[in-house]
């Protein structure tokens, strides 16, 4: 098992105000479709990060970018924009470290992931 981290600030903000909302009963349709997809995706991040059902993969341009391997998983498939979940293990065993949630680039096209912003992750190890 692995723990997962939402140390760096906007994914924890993101994902405590789902879980707030959630909790009264006030989530939107999308943010509803988003918290239960993104809560699936960290529950078999946390069981197996190669679950099949992640698809999970290093994006080497995204490794170079920024010194450290990222990993891309599958929060959706098959749908136009599919979201994508970024992560970085660390920076403790057995921890993985949420640092983006972005749809899918179009990663066809040249420089599809240029325009992928993830959070900073300095304090992450390798």
């Amino acid at each position: 098992m692995f723990t997962i981290r939402l140390d760096v600030p906007e994914m924890k903000a993101l994902w405590d105000d789902l879980t707030q909302k959630a909790s009264r009963g006030a989530l939107g349709t999308t943010e509803d479709l988003l918290y239960r997809k993104w809560g699936k995706a960290m529950a078999w991040l946390a069981r197996n990060p190669r679950h099949p059902g992640l698809h999970s993969h290093d994006i080497e341009p995204l490794s170079r970018r920024y010194g450290v391997k990222v990993w891309q998983s599958y929060i959706e498939n098959d749908t136009p924009g599919a979201g994508r979940l970024y992560w970085v293990y660390g920076p403790g065993r057995q921890e993985i470290t949420v640092i983006g949630l972005e749809p899918h680039p179009e990663d066809k096209k040249r420089d599809g992931y240029a325009k992928v912003r993830l959070s900073s992750i300095g304090a992450v190890d390798q």
